[in-house]
């Protein structure tokens, strides 16, 4: 059998260095990391993952709590961090919080249970669930979402920033009554994305206007009834800016069933690119997210915590890209609203 003796034979290094190597300690030479994990693959030497969970007092594992795994945004997130993890000697156990509080509870529970040597997770909203891990000395990166009362690394993208470009390109493309689709109050990313369509609106001399702003559940069908109820207020927006991916499918089906004409009698832009958003007619604007470099940073993140567990925590916010296409780019012509916008299919098609 295959010990790390011979492996530090090929790779010609020391034991020692093989073995902080397979521990995914940062401090090791690049060149020599590479030769210990080409001898690894050569000999096919594979570590006795109990001895050396017993040696360590954790696992050789990170878990990496998402928020949905049906919302491709965390799908191409863990993308990133399994790229990285794997170069430095980890494997990731992927876990579906479902934006549940309760869900993410237990796997937060079992991450403490089988001493996890790291995890990363898009909280829900608890921060007492974060500072459990950290109290443990189970090194923890918060990726997407801002964690309330606690310092911990933290991974984001500027959601102001990117809410408050989507608002903006509405405005001036001559859209006058502009709404907002947003996500759950308890939820950092639906707070800075409304802020920033507000902020938006308010330096162009706009008013904020409460009639129309909707907080839904960052899934399709909160986005279908965001943009159903907007439709059938007593003034329906001619524009609207929704503040993820699954509402905006949700949203854009909405205006779809309603007959209602995009971007001529409504205009869209939405928060997460959408792979297919250029393939639909009209094409799909939307404000996009760096989301593999999003996993990418919170995997060097945490590899840097287990490799220096008493340095400060930092915070990494990585922009945004406002991507026009055709959904919001309104044609020449006489403006128009949607007022006609609550009739049904059925009366529209009947003249």
């Amino acid at each position: 059998m295959t010990t790390i003796y011979d492996v530090a034979r090929r790779a010609r290094v020391s034991p020692a260095t093989v073995s902080r190597v397979l521990n995914g300690r940062a401090s090791v030479d690049p060149e020599l990391a590479a030769r210990v994990r080409q001898a690894t693959q050569e000999l096919e030497y594979r570590p006795n993952a109990v001895a050396r969970s017993l040696r360590r007092s954790q696992t050789s594992l990170w878990a990496a709590i998402i928020s949905d795994i049906g919302n491709p945004f965390f799908t191409s997130m863990v993308r990133g961090v399994e790229d990285v993890a794997q170069e430095a000697g980890f494997s990731v156990v992927l876990c579906n919080g479902d934006e549940n509080p309760e869900k993410e509870a237990s796997y937060v529970a079992a991450a403490l249970a089988e001493r996890m040597a790291g995890v990363i997770i898009s909280p829900s909203g608890r921060p007492t669930l974060i500072k459990s891990l950290v109290e443990a000395g189970i090194p923890v990166v918060v990726i997407d979402r801002q964690p309330r009362g606690i310092a911990v690394d933290t991974v984001l993208v500027d959601n102001t920033h990117g809410a408050e470009l989507a608002t903006t390109h509405l405005i001036d493309n001559g859209y006058r009554r502009i709404a907002c689709i947003t996500g759950p109050r308890r939820i950092s990313t639906a707070v800075q994305r409304l802020r920033g369509y507000q902020r938006a609106l308010r330096l162009r001399d706009r008013p904020v206007s409460e009639q129309l702003i909707r907080h839904a559940d960052f899934r399709k069908d909160g986005g279908y009834q965001a943009m159903s109820s907007l439709l059938d207020a007593s003034e329906p927006p001619d524009a609207v800016f929704v503040a993820n991916n699954l509402m905006t499918i949700g949203a854009v089906e909405c205006l779809v069933d309603r007959n209602v004409d995009v971007p001529a009698r409504c205009g869209i832009v939405g928060f997460d690119e959408i792979p297919w958003a250029h393939l639909v007619r009209p094409s799909l604007s939307t404000v996009a997210q760096p989301t593999y470099d999003l996993g990418r940073a919170a995997a060097v993140m945490l590899t840097e915590r287990i490799a220096d567990p008493a340095k400060a925590p930092s915070t990494v916010v990585l922009p945004t890209e406002l991507r026009v296409r055709d959904s919001s780019s309104r044609p020449a012509g006489p403006r128009q609203v949607c007022s006609g916008a609550r009739r049904t299919a059925e009366d529209a098609t009947s003249g």
